[in-house]
């Protein structure tokens, strides 16, 4: 599976804040067992997409863990997660 976030960041002034925020959720996104990358935006200070791969057995399994992906992000950082896109390939 395929989970892509977008992110906006309204308060961020540097990449360097940016990085520090992508690092924090890549950091805490990792006990999952994922692969995770930003993929999008990489230069703007206040959007990113970061891109994750998961993989399991059956799509119920993905679907679950997609959900407590989205769950974790929304706890650390409610108000930066502006879209998702999933999808099982």
């Amino acid at each position: 599976m395929l989970l892509q976030l977008e992110f906006y960041f309204p308060d961020v002034h540097s990449l360097k804040e940016k990085r520090m925020i992508l690092n924090r959720v890549k950091e805490r996104l990792r006990k999952f067992n994922i692969s995770i990358a930003e993929t999008s935006f990489q230069e703007l200070w206040q959007r990113s997409t970061l891109s994750i791969a998961i993989v399991g057995i059956g799509e119920r399994h993905l679907k679950e863990q997609s959900q407590k992906i989205l769950d974790e992000v929304d706890k650390l950082y409610p108000s930066y997660l502006v879209n998702y896109i999933s999808e099982i390939i």
